[in-house]
């Protein structure tokens, strides 16, 4: 078979031509780089439009393909560091070791037991309470007594 009998050909015998250039504007590419950026900008504070404006795309775009990172932008970057952290530590690292520990620590600190919150009372039992306590504080009571 020759080259030419290879060739695909439409119902006019012309040879098929694959479009090379697709009309309008191309997709937007997500890349490791692109997320690692957009969990950087969002942990410093930027705002979504600021970072869609920075990776150039819009920010219908940014909030399709960087949902995760929009969301948990702040926490990413923080384990991602602590990550390397400790990596380093391992290695050997004594100021890593310090580091590893003071941040441990302030962790603790930062989560404390929640107080349990008083049952809601109805209507009725937030009314005879009322009515038990008195109008000790209203101008009512005062001039009751």
């Amino acid at each position: 078979m020759s080259e030419a009998e290879t060739i695909e050909r439409d119902l006019l015998g012309d040879p098929v031509t694959l479009v090379k250039n697709r009309w309008g504007r191309p997709t937007f590419a997500k890349t490791k780089e692109n997320q690692r950026v957009v969990s950087m900008l969002v942990a410093r504070g930027w705002t979504q439009l600021r970072i869609a404006r920075y990776i150039g795309c819009d920010e219908k775009t940014l909030r399709k393909h960087f949902s995760r990172e929009l969301d948990e932008g702040r926490d990413l970057i923080e384990g991602l560091a602590m990550e390397i952290l400790v990596n380093k530590m391992v290695g050997g690292d004594r100021q890593s070791v310090n580091k590893v520990l003071e941040l441990i620590d302030k962790g603790k600190a930062a989560v404390l037991p929640k107080e349990p919150k008083a049952p809601k009372l109805g209507k009725k039992e937030q009314a005879k309470l009322d009515a038990a306590k008195g109008h000790e504080n209203s101008s009512w009571g005062q001039l009751l007594q």
